[in-house]
């Protein structure tokens, strides 16, 4: 059974830094495509970054673009996310999120591409 747990979450301030860390098991991790989506309260679920099982291909939400970079270390089973120049409309719950091995650049940063999430780490940032 596919397992991902979020950390890293927490309160920080407009301007501020953060790295989540999702932890990955019951699957080889290295062959499967990973990504992070966000929900904010009454807003749509956003889908923020992806990269493939290699690393070599990313993809992120114009919304995050040169603030955040996604990562992940294959000898861990962990993918990151790191958050740099937070704003208040970072706010929101960030999922871990896992697909197949497959990248179609038009349809990685679709939910409905991803089969397993985890539960989720709250990040707010304060203004």
């Amino acid at each position: 059974q596919v397992q991902l747990v979020e950390s890293g979450g927490g309160l920080v301030q407009a301007g501020g830094s953060l790295r989540l860390s999702c932890a990955a098991s019951g699957r080889t991790f290295k062959n499967y495509r990973m990504g992070w989506v966000r929900q904010a309260p009454g807003k749509e679920r956003e889908f923020v970054a992806a990269i493939s099982g290699g690393g070599s291909s990313t993809y992120y939400a114009d919304s995050v673009k040169g603030r955040f970079t996604i990562s992940r270390d294959n000898t861990k089973n962990t993918v990151y996310l790191q958050m740099n120049s937070l704003n208040t409309e970072d706010t929101a719950v960030y999922y871990c999120a896992s697909g197949s091995p497959v990248w179609i650049a038009t349809m990685v940063g679709r939910g409905q591409a991803y089969d397993y999430w985890g539960q989720g780490t709250q990040v707010t940032v304060s203004s």
